[in-house]
């Protein structure tokens, strides 16, 4: 009977000194299993602490002393929720590197300026024509460079692009706003060249585009693609590669015709008409998209 009662008060002091160590901390599911292989730890050395004669009360302070501060071991738990996405995020986060930061903010105050150069050129303001190209090709380049920076960077979902596949992205992104911009200029000036040099390099950048994503394998990290199959989050393009090869392909026809409309009904109807070929192409591809990704899947 006295050896229960020893037990039970070495328990009770275990726990009221544990309680106190962890008080205020915020728990998860990791932390609470460390309290309790710690206490489990604690409960034996005061057994053998009362054995060489010590009281449980002096036996468990005596063991908390010897456990020493928690910190180290709280601070290499993970703390709070750590099944949702936001926690998940934070435990594997992966900070912007300071260069890249320097980097974006100088292309996109060349960008601006470029873009600062159109608008004023639109609004009435007189600016030479060789300006204006440096603007459309500042705007461009700025543009592609960013994105090609961006996709080579390491995130704390995704692994870096390889420099090949980036820069391919960047030229596509080059082109296309390089394309829209000569197609801008043909409109100011009615140089047809500047038009079919701009058609060309959008069905260029189209192309790139669809090559690109056609071929791009997957690049999440591991635990992002664990938080995926446990919350059912995938998309049909992730699932079925196949299926984004065919929106690929479907997105290039449907603009070499967007742009080949825009192209005819610009010298029949008028150009003032001829956006509508364009907005007709955006149509198409998005209700492809919603038709693509969000339909009926196959049966596996």
């Amino acid at each position: 009977m006295t050896t229960r009662h020893s037990t039970d008060s070495t328990t009770l002091d275990v726990h009221r000194l544990l309680d106190e160590a962890f008080a205020g901390v915020e728990m998860s599911p990791e932390r609470q299993d460390l309290k309790e292989e710690i206490r489990a730890n604690l409960v034996a050395r005061v057994g053998e602490l009362v054995d060489t004669g010590l009281s449980p009360a002096a036996g468990a302070r005596q063991a908390m002393t010897e456990l020493g501060d928690l910190g180290p071991l709280l601070d290499a738990t993970p703390a709070g929720d750590t099944g949702s996405a936001s926690a998940e995020w934070a435990r594997h986060r992966v900070r912007p590197a300071p260069g890249f930061l320097v980097r974006t903010a100088v292309l996109a105050a060349l960008g601006t300026a470029g873009l600062a150069l159109l608008v004023l050129a639109t609004a009435g303001t007189a600016v030479p024509s060789g300006w204006l190209l440096v603007a459309v090709a500042a705007a461009a380049l700025a543009a592609g460079a960013g994105t090609a920076d961006a996709l080579r960077q390491e995130t704390s979902a995704s692994y870096p692009v390889p420099a090949a596949r980036a820069a391919g992205y960047g030229l596509a992104v080059t082109l296309s706003l390089a394309g829209l911009g000569a197609g801008w200029h043909y409109l100011t000036s009615t140089d047809l060249p500047w038009l079919l040099g701009g058609a060309l390099a959008v069905v260029a950048a189209v192309v790139l585009f669809t090559y690109l994503g056609g071929t791009q394998t997957n690049r999440h990290k591991p635990w992002v693609l664990r938080l995926t199959a446990t919350h059912d989050v995938s998309d049909r393009f992730t699932e079925d590669p196949a299926a984004a090869a065919r929106f690929g392909l479907y997105t290039a026809t449907t603009w070499l015709l967007a742009i080949a409309a825009f192209v005819v009904l610009g010298f029949t109807i008028g150009w003032a008409w001829s956006w509508l070929a364009l907005l007709g192409g955006v149509t198409v591809m998005l209700v492809m998209l919603a038709r693509m990704q969000f339909g009926q899947r196959p049966a596996a």
